[in-house]
């Protein structure tokens, strides 16, 4: 059952995709994270009748025990493995106090319009649905305890995803157990971060506000990952126009980059070092010293592309508004990437080495955040597997 209930996070569908993927499947999660799809084509993913149905839906799976609540608290294991490697959290609530306090660090700016989405979801059906996915600094203790459980004690679900991403939880139940890590935490973890999923955080932490007397409103779900256990992927962009001729430009780049033609695609091999895609050709665009400031976001590849090529000579000023530019998971692959420029689609691709856990810590840690679409994590949990009520 775990299997077909679980379903891919509702950001990364759109309702024409998500219609697709639970046709014949009554009880997949996105009748609850997308229940447009239970409502006719072309109705407002925002309007009030789909929230409720997603409500009547949640509701209907806790009824039929599909979903059951447990009696009493605990912890969960989540294992997810992909192509062979493996990330292990700890699947728990986390508190909305310390995202005010600044306990829990951010490194990314959230869109209004989209925490309202969030937040009415979340008012309506009394319920997080979207796990927040969350990372900190090792701790030996706390690996160890959760790699014992994982070792000594049978698993609550193990299914592989059609994706072929295979995903394992344990239920932590022993109360000696659930002190142990709730100490370590206390103790030893003096900060967690945001790795995904701050548009879910933000709204849990302003639907909080609206249940001021109900204890559970006052967290939100989380899976926190150790940092040795996760990749970040890259994050690479697509622009469809340039404002001079071909030869122009790269004439132009020349000032900032030291420019290699490439007979590979060029996924960069290190930091400061960019591809670019342009008719047909790749090339391998190395920053010269003296063309970024070592600050921890002015050091970012992402700063040094956006601040010598996408503002400098492609007046892409505003990358979260801009429609000139679109953006690329690295799971995508550089063949993606072609495909967008080849096509005629894109005119431009560039390609990025990722950034680093240690960076993402750094910048949370010194209240910057990152710009917009810095970073992409492979794989994703999934929806339905594990749900908060709040109400």
């Amino acid at each position: 059952m775990a299997k077909i209930l679980a379903s891919r996070p509702y950001d990364v569908l759109n309702s024409d995709e998500a219609r697709v993927e639970a046709k014949g499947n009554p009880v997949s999660f996105l009748h609850v994270t997308k229940s447009e799809i239970d409502l006719p084509p072309g109705t407002d993913v925002h309007s009030i009748a789909v929230y409720e149905k997603a409500g009547t839906n949640l509701q209907q799976l806790i009824t039929e025990k599909i979903l059951e609540q447990e009696d009493k608290p605990c912890y969960y294991i989540y294992q997810l493995i992909m192509d062979g490697r493996s990330q292990t959290g700890l699947v728990c609530v986390s508190s909305v106090q310390d995202y005010f306090d600044d306990v829990i660090k951010k490194h990314e700016f959230t869109r209004p319009e989209k925490e309202k989405d969030r937040i009415d979801h979340m008012q309506t059906i009394k319920a997080q649905t979207g796990n927040v996915f969350m990372a900190y600094r090792d701790v030996g203790e706390l690996n160890s305890l959760i790699s014992s459980w994982q070792t000594n004690y049978p698993a609550l679900y193990d299914f592989t995803a059609d994706d072929g991403i295979q995903h394992t939880i344990w239920k932590v139940d022993d109360e000696e157990v659930i002190q142990s890590i709730t100490s370590l935490f206390a103790n030893q973890v003096p900060h967690t971060y945001i790795a995904d999923g701050h548009h879910r955080a933000a709204s849990a932490a302003k639907v909080s506000k609206a249940f001021p007397d109900n204890e559970e409103a006052g967290y939100f779900l989380t899976t926190i990952f150790p940092a040795s256990q996760l990749a970040i992927l890259d994050y690479n962009r697509v622009v469809k126009d340039i404002p001079h001729s071909k030869e122009e430009f790269i004439g132009m780049l020349q000032d900032d980059f030291t420019i290699t033609e490439s007979p590979e695609p060029v996924r960069p091999a290190q930091l400061h070092e960019f591809g670019m895609y342009l008719d047909g050709k790749w090339y391998i665009l190395a920053s010269r010293k003296g063309t970024f400031t070592d600050d921890p976001i002015g050091i970012l590849d992402v700063t040094i592309l956006s601040n010598n090529i996408l503002d400098k000579l492609l007046g892409i000023r505003d990358q979260r508004t801009d429609k000139r530019i679109d953006f690329v998971g690295g799971i995508r692959g550089l063949k993606e990437l072609e495909k967008r420029v080849d096509s005629g689609e894109m005119k431009v691709a560039f390609s990025l080495h990722p950034v680093s856990l240690s960076q993402l810590f750094d910048i949370a840690d010194s209240g910057n955040v990152m710009p917009p679409k810095s970073t992409w994590f492979e794989p994703k949990l999934r929806d339905g597997l594990l749900t908060h009520i709040i109400g």
